[in-house]
Order: C-alpha cells, then structure tokens, then sequence
C-alpha cells in the first residue's frame, strides 16, 4: 500500500468522524506526523497503527469546545441538487449510527478496508465482525428509507 492511498482513507476516516474538512486535514497530517515520530518498526500493521492514532486525535478534536461556525453559501449551478441531496442524507443517516458501527461503515466500505485489517483494529472475530457490518449495514438503509428527521 502506498503513502497516498494510506493518507486518503485516514483523511477520509477524520473527516467523517469530525464532519469538517479543515480539521480533517490537519488530523491526517498529525496522524503521519506522530506516526513518522513514532518507534513503530515495519510489521505489516501500519495502517491499523494509522487508524489507532487518527481514532485517538478524533476524539481529542470531539472533546474540545467548538467555535461558531461561518456558513458557506452553495450555488445551485454548481452541483447537482440530487447528487447533494442524497449525500446529506448518507452523512445524517451515518450520525444517526451508533459510533463503532459507524466508524466500521466508513472503514469498510469508504476506505474499502479488508476484514482481516477490520478484525484486528476492532478485536473481533470475522464472523463476529462480518454480523456486526451487516446490523449496520441494514440500520443504516433504515434510517435511508425512513428520511431525514430532526
């Protein structure tokens, strides 16, 4: 696996923890930071000891207080209405997720992680892991179907 594929799904794992892009940035960079300052030793485990760090910094950034936010305006020419559409409903539906089943959507089907890289950042046997993917899985087209709700 190469460096930039690593730093994408870690990129991708922070901003859907973290729902900011900016913040999901420079988690992923202190993530390679840290790690590159780390006494890691090439065991072929490197990117769930990316995931542990990018887990640990997520939930540092979760505890802090957040400032008011700016609100972008979003031109309707510029992107399609259903397109946008459907992703705000993706990102509800997976808030709505409990958070280890959520984190496990977004590694396992965001990230396109392997179950055996899955079975060892979670602890859980392939089975085990596979039964817990799919009760996700269907919650989270539930909650699809259901539409969004405050």
């Amino acid at each position: 696996m190469d460096i930039e594929e690593e730093y994408d799904k870690i990129y991708r794992f922070c901003y859907f923890r973290i729902r900011n892009r900016s913040i999901a940035e420079d988690l992923t960079q202190e993530t390679f930071l840290r790690f590159l300052e780390s006494p890691y030793k090439e065991q072929g485990k490197r990117i769930r000891y990316l995931y542990a760090i990018a887990r640990n910094l997520c939930i540092e950034e979760a505890r802090r207080p957040k400032p008011a936010e700016l609100t972008e305006e979003v031109s309707d020419e510029s992107a399609d209405s259903d397109f946008m559409e459907e992703g705000v409903m993706v990102r509800w539906a997976l808030m709505k997720l409990d958070s280890e089943d959520r984190e496990l959507i977004i590694l396992r089907y965001m990230n396109e992680e392997p179950m055996e890289v899955l079975s060892g950042i979670t602890g859980l046997s392939r089975f085990a892991l596979h039964r817990r993917l799919k009760k996700a899985k269907e919650e989270l087209m539930r909650l699809m179907e259901g539409g969004y709700r405050e």
